[in-house]
């Protein structure tokens, strides 16, 4: 099933691979409620009053509030639906985020970084607005050798290596307080090649099963998060979820 990406892509590549595989998702699908996944009880526990929030490239699946939450992402779908629920929302890339220094308290970028060229920019942005000794939720998926077709087709430029995703996080003043198994792509290989064959050929039909029955089944039956102090054992973990705080170091 692994095998590594086929061929280096530019930023403006992976940028038009997202926006084409994204776009159309967020033109046809529901928003769902931060609620609904089982990242709510770990976000729930980080809220306080006063404080200021961001999630980064939440699409139409935010894990923070709305209300009282800044949102950033490339698609123009999805930040128009979600200022239609009332969200504060603008157009803006991880690379290149705009806001100032030490802005929020709690940031989130679920899913994210793997989908850019220059990660270091993009890390050093998520670092850069987040104020000292807050927190960032970051998730990410692991080992390149487990690279599938379904990461090119979504516009993932990378699978991390452990131990470099902790080096890059340190150098930014990011250390992991916590982990946990994250993600809720199938592990067979069978499904995960339906999976692209669907979105690729019946996209439209596919995107309806995703957002009315998968999307729906997957978050019912999803296991309960189960947070680890510090880095896991991650050998069989493709996604991991990292609760980091700003300690210092880094912009």
């Amino acid at each position: 099933m692994g095998h590594t990406p086929s061929g280096l892509r530019s930023e403006e590549e992976l940028l038009e691979a997202n926006l084409a595989f994204y776009d159309p998702l967020w033109q046809r699908c529901r928003l769902e409620s931060a609620e609904q996944f089982n990242t709510w009880p770990l976000v729930r526990s980080l809220l306080t009053q006063p404080q200021s929030r961001l999630e980064v490239g939440p699409g139409l699946r935010p894990r923070l509030p709305l209300e009282g939450t800044c949102f950033v992402d490339a698609s123009l779908p999805a930040v128009t639906r979600l200022r239609e629920y009332g969200a504060c929302a603008e157009i803006g890339l991880v690379s290149r985020l705009p806001f100032g220094d030490r802005t929020f308290d709690l940031v989130a970028a679920f899913d994210i970084v793997e989908h850019v060229d220059d990660d270091e920019a993009a890390l050093a942005e998520l670092a850069r607005v987040t104020a000292p000794m807050s927190s960032v939720l970051l998730s990410a998926p692991l080992h390149p050798s487990r690279w599938t077709k379904f990461d090119d087709l979504v516009g993932h430029r990378r699978r991390y290596e452990p131990g470099d995703l902790l080096s890059k996080l340190a150098r930014r003043g990011l250390s992991v307080a916590g982990s946990a198994v994250y993600g809720m792509q199938p592990r067979s290989s069978l499904l995960l090649d339906f999976s692209v064959w669907a979105l690729t050929h019946r996209r439209e039909r596919a995107i309806w099963w995703y957002d009315r029955v998968f999307l729906r089944l997957g978050a019912r039956f999803q296991k309960k998060l189960e947070l680890t102090p510090g880095m896991m054992d991650v050998a069989d973990v493709d996604e991991v979820l990292l609760v980091c705080r700003k300690t210092g170091g880094g912009p």
